[in-house]
């Protein structure tokens, strides 16, 4: 089978793409023959030995991926050869085969394409956990997303007004603000042209926003986290900026607010997978009923994966980058 490998950690433009032999499932694992795997911006990281964990090159980036099952390991009772499923890998899904473990695994519904299903279950996941699980969100908050117009950042907008929330979406570019608004954002800031503390001032008459969701870091963290409101909640969910903020702790003091952390591949795959099959559900659900659907920002063939990691890494994606091994 053909795969992106990283063989040493770097820059996409040192991965490669190469025959490799076909992996065996194991025991509770399926083989999967991939037809798409979303691009997520951990895969950037990961590739340069930047995220939290560092596999041993070398490896295939991607962990959102949508196939049909090749292969049955040892006690596997959910699936058999032919069926069409979407999961989570933590890496190898730039590749025309992986492996995956049963329990991370979902039926394909009719409905569905696999192109969509391999942009659902990382994104979405993400900021119905974060909204969902850790900031609680209610009707009638004010939530505050970051990076409004990436892969999660989108998501979080069209959650967030799914779940009541009175949505304001930051970005860089009048572009992606357009695209917010079409997903439900109800007020946008340019913060390339607009002082971002101010604007969400004038925005909320004072008060503050009541959620901050952020998966860019840098610069903006500090500036948004002081403009939240009483008992607010400040979810930690990514630095696509490339920048770990470092938080004055008298901020939370003074707000009365949280900081909280936003791990969705720990929460789903180690630490709480039963409730993280139930988040899935509950995500199935409202795309069945037409309540959400993956903004596609453009496919890519296997071979130009690594074009996709530099517009991620460029922040030229709206929504979602996805690797069609077909294409």
């Amino acid at each position: 089978m053909k795969a992106i490998l990283c063989k040493s950690y770097g820059p996409p433009e040192n991965l490669v793409l190469e025959e490799v032999s076909s992996p065996k499932p194991g025991k509770g694992q399926l083989l999967l023959e991939l037809k798409a795997c979303g691009v997520n911006f951990p895969d950037t990281l990961i590739i340069q030995g930047k995220y939290q964990f560092k596999p041993d090159p070398p490896f295939s980036p991607g962990g959102d991926v949508a196939g049909i099952v090749k292969e049955v390991g040892e006690g596997v009772t959910r699936y058999k050869p032919g069926d069409h499923v979407f999961g989570v890998v933590i890496y190898g899904g730039f590749a025309e085969e992986v492996v995956i473990d049963e329990k991370s695994c979902f039926p394909i519904p009719d409905g569905m394409d696999f192109v969509t299903a391999a942009s659902f279950m990382l994104a979405y996941g993400t900021s119905f956990h974060a909204l969902k699980d850790r900031a609680v969100l209610k009707p009638d908050e004010t939530l505050l997303v970051l990076g409004a117009a990436g892969g999660v950042g989108l998501t979080a907008v069209e959650l967030g007004k799914l779940m009541g929330a009175k949505v304001i979406a930051a970005a860089s570019t009048d572009e992606k603000l357009e695209l917010c608004k079409k997903m439900g954002a109800e007020h946008v800031i340019n913060y390339a042209q607009e002082d971002l503390k101010n604007r969400i001032k004038e925005l909320t008459e004072g008060k503050g926003v009541d959620v901050i969701y952020d998966p860019v870091g840098g610069d903006f963290s500090e500036t948004a986290l002081r403009t939240m409101a009483w008992k607010g909640r400040f979810l930690v969910v990514g630095f696509a900026a490339g920048d770990i903020p470092k938080i004055p702790l008298n901020l939370a003091l003074l707000k009365g607010c949280q900081i909280v952390g936003v791990f969705f591949g720990d929460f789903m795959l180690r630490h709480e997978p039963s409730e993280g099959m139930k988040n899935s559900m509950e995500l199935l659900k409202l795309f069945l009923d037409g309540k959400i659907k993956p903004h596609i920002h453009k496919t890519y063939p296997l071979q130009d994966a690594p074009k996709a990691l530099i517009d991620m890494m460029k922040r030229r994606v709206m929504g979602k980058a996805v690797i069609v091994m077909n294409q």
